[in-house]
């Protein structure tokens, strides 16, 4: 779906578009939220002796991240998969 009107595809009203945007935001605020919480967990200690990371802490922290988007970026392309073969649908 083209949201500038290009492409021959049909109209969609600015109620809709402001509701599809809406969605996306809520989407990717959710995925930070849920990256930031998981991998704060993982990396960072509970006590806090230092104020800035050391060295370990922003390792595991540009580690995680990178696992984080690259599982996303897999599911993201199994789930276009499954939706263009019909599975979502209902049929094998």
């Amino acid at each position: 779906m083209s949201f500038l009107g290009l492409g021959g595809a049909p109209q969609v009203s600015s109620e809709a578009k402001i509701q599809a945007a809406e969605a996306e935001l809520d989407l990717v605020t959710d995925m930070f939220n849920r990256l930031v919480d998981n991998c704060h967990q993982k990396c960072i200690t509970k006590g806090y002796s230092e104020g800035d990371l050391n060295k370990n802490e922003s390792l595991c922290i540009d580690r995680c991240v990178a696992k984080y988007f690259e599982v996303n970026v897999k599911v993201g392309e199994n789930m276009q998969k499954l939706g263009s073969s019909g599975a979502f649908a209902g049929r094998p």
